[in-house]
């Protein structure tokens, strides 16, 4: 019974840990969706989370000055609306004084001054009216109002069709497709042969490959960066290309790459690298006949790792790449695009959310390799 109970609430515990971790990674990401299509005004004086609900709204406005005052039943009257035309508001209460801002409720009469009285109704709509000409500038009104749920496509537009998004969308392709196979290629045949192969310094070299899973990519830039230059100067080769920063995601991934699938590729039936050993196939015929196919849930784990990074990653893009108009890369662009106006919190979210849309579809269409791939090595083949 113990361990029924024990195994019971292992069970229950898993799951709920695996919730916590759905909601921590999926809530922020419906925020970021929601907050992107909702209007400007509305981002900036309520959350993501009061999206489908009327908001609140404080506000100030003046009225016509006296130019529009009419005369009608032996006095003077101002009307009109106080919202712009189109403006889906609902005023609550309104006042004439900072003091007292929400002083009278909408609809009511307000007695100002010298017979002077202003009503002001829910749909914005007023009249201002005195008994004598109305003199010099317009009353300054202030109001509390409820708005209704707003969304628009307007930060999408501005997004997707402002100039050069799309050969910033196409750089990255460019970056991160070869980014991704390059290190897959050359880490799977490295891992076979420190997992399967004898040759003379074989475990120094995997102290080393381990030693660099920690080095931070910020220390080793500009090194490397010297050593490119250094090497492409002396070869002729151009800086600031794509294949600098090929090489250069190849060199940051290549640790990780190596670690992953040496752990996995280790952990395959010896009794199958031997038969096929007997049966007279080679290193690389073992490897790619019997290795890669059964490699294949851990290679597309990887895949997924490495493309969020290349294709997130914007200090290696503007380094080795450079931020000219035909080399800027998305993230650089919607960088640019944002500026220095941290405010403009719809440009920031819609920008976010066009960023994820592709690693996206490649975790989505990976995804039933990712946990198998996790797990890498973690059993024996007996």
């Amino acid at each position: 019974m113990g361990g029924a109970g024990k195994s019971f609430a292992s069970r229950w515990g898993v799951h709920i840990a695996v919730l916590l971790f759905v909601a921590i990674w999926t809530v922020p990401t419906l925020g970021i969706l929601v907050t992107s299509l909702r209007d400007r005004d509305q981002i900036a004086v309520s959350g993501w989370w009061t999206a489908f609900s009327t908001t609140p709204q404080t506000g100030a406005t003046r009225l016509p000055d006296a130019e529009a005052q009419q005369e009608r039943d032996g006095g003077y009257v101002i009307s009109g609306n106080i919202f712009p035309e189109g403006e889906e508001m609902r005023v609550t209460r309104f006042g004439t004084r900072v003091q007292a801002p929400t002083e009278f409720e909408a609809g009511t009469v307000a007695d100002l001054r010298n017979g002077e009285t202003l009503v002001v109704n829910e749909d914005g709509t007023f009249e201002h009216t005195s008994p004598v000409p109305f003199e010099g500038r317009g009353q300054r009104v202030y109001y509390e109002a409820r708005i209704p749920p707003r969304f628009t496509t307007e930060n999408y537009e501005r997004v997707l069709f402002s100039e050069g998004i799309g050969r910033s969308f196409m750089n990255s392709l460019t970056v991160t497709v070869p980014a991704t196979i390059i290190p897959i290629l050359i880490a799977a045949f490295a891992a076979y042969a420190l997992a399967w192969m004898r040759f003379p310094g074989r475990a120094i070299l995997i102290a080393v490959i381990i030693g660099l899973l920690v080095v931070p990519l910020q220390m080793a830039l500009i090194p490397l960066l010297k050593l490119y230059n250094g090497v492409g100067a002396f070869f002729g080769v151009p800086s600031k290309t794509y294949l600098g920063i090929w090489l250069a995601h190849t060199g940051f991934g290549l640790p990780f790459a190596v670690y992953l699938l040496r752990s996995y590729i280790a952990g395959l039936p010896r009794e199958l690298m031997e038969s096929a050993r007997i049966d007279g196939a080679s290193d690389f015929d073992i490897f790619v006949k019997i290795v890669l196919p059964l490699s294949f849930p851990v290679l597309a784990s990887f895949a997924i790792f490495q493309f969020l990074w290349v294709w997130n990653d914007l200090l290696v893009a503007m380094v080795f790449l450079g931020s000219t108009s035909n080399q800027l890369v998305l993230t650089g662009k919607l960088n640019a695009l944002l500026g220095s106006r941290g405010g403009d919190w719809e440009i920031l979210t819609t920008s976010a959310f066009v960023s994820i849309i592709v690693p996206l579809l490649v975790f989505f269409s990976l995804q039933r390799y990712f946990v198998r791939g996790l797990l890498a090595g973690s059993v024996k083949g007996g």
